[in-house]
């Protein structure tokens, strides 16, 4: 394996190629997601929220401008979260499509790698946007709080009969799904985590190990690439380090969600000491958020069947 993995790198070093025509399509479609990903990314991290408003409000209930205030402060953050909520749907179906591509037989998951390159390196770019989102997110209490706050007095004013403009943009149903979505720790990652399990589910003619076969490729191929000193000094920069890392993590959790033992089993493709030994031989600012990600993002790290040596390297 580790032989196909250092052919994949060689080739992912030497630039991954344009779409092949049998590509292109599904290429196209997701490229179209992955285009707006930047700004998203950017519209997250300039998220200041409402707190100052709405702690008047809360603080003095019958001053109708403070209510009045806080309410005009938090409508425009909601269509805003709405946004980056229906973003991650968007990126479920892209992630559902190059899975399709990325498994489906006769090839196996490395052939998959090696010639869909371009397809790989989407999946990749899905993975690295998740768990960057993900880690602003967890910085951004705010986002949860203006969306309680949002639901709270849009039922009181349901109750005194008040007709809002709002409600087109995010109906009750949509704010249900909206709450359920932020109220995740990670929760773009959770969206994928559940994609690939339905993918799974849904594609019952299709062998597991082609799917956990795929993910366990691309983890050992990251990791290769992060202890190999012959690849990661031919990286450009700490972003490209960086990259590198995020997929590693993404696509372990995502295994771990779909196979039955998990990824931190003994019988497990992973390689989760080497996996993790590579993320804390990093600064520890570059991967705290990653390691959370494994310790609570992850399905299977408290099973019995993990190694204590395991749980001892992530605690």
């Amino acid at each position: 394996l580790v032989k196909n993995d250092k052919k994949i790198v060689q080739n992912d070093l030497k630039k991954y190629a344009q779409p092949t025509e049998g590509e292109r399509e599904v290429w196209n479609q997701v490229n179209s997601v992955l285009q707006d990903s930047e700004s998203i990314l950017t519209g997250l991290q300039a998220y200041k929220g409402a707190g100052q408003e709405i702690r008047d409000a809360i603080q003095n209930p019958n001053d109708f401008m403070l209510q009045e205030r806080a309410w005009n402060s938090v409508c425009p953050l909601v269509i805003k979260l709405k946004k980056f909520y229906s973003f991650s749907l968007r990126l479920e179906e892209a992630l559902q499509c190059l899975l399709e591509c990325l498994t489906c037989p006769p090839l196996t998951p490395t052939q998959h790698l090696e010639r869909e390159q371009a397809l790989a390196k989407q999946f990749a770019e899905i993975l690295h946007f998740t768990l960057r989102f993900d880690e602003l997110k967890m910085r951004i209490p705010a986002v949860q709080n203006d969306f309680s706050y949002y639901r709270r007095t849009i039922s009181r004013n349901r109750i005194n009969n008040m007709n809002l403009d709002i409600e087109n943009e995010v109906n009750n149903e949509m704010a249900n799904r909206m709450s359920l979505f932020y109220a995740e720790a990670t929760p773009m990652l959770k969206t994928l985590s559940n994609a690939t399990t339905n993918f799974v589910t849904e594609n019952k003619t299709l062998p597991l190990e082609n799917t956990t076969d795929c993910l366990s490729t691309m983890a050992s191929v990251c990791k290769v690439m992060l202890e190999t000193p012959e690849y990661s000094s031919r990286f450009s920069s700490d972003d490209t380090l960086l990259f590198c890392m995020r997929v590693m993590v993404g696509v372990i959790i995502l295994y771990d969600h779909v196979h039955p033992n998990g990824a931190f089993n003994k019988s497990s493709k992973i390689d989760m000491k080497g996996c993790i030994k590579v993320l804390k031989d990093q600064p520890a600012d570059n991967v705290e958020g990653l390691l959370n990600a494994l310790k609570f993002t992850t399905k299977h790290l408290n099973d019995e069947s993990t190694p204590k040596n395991i749980r001892t390297m992530l605690q």
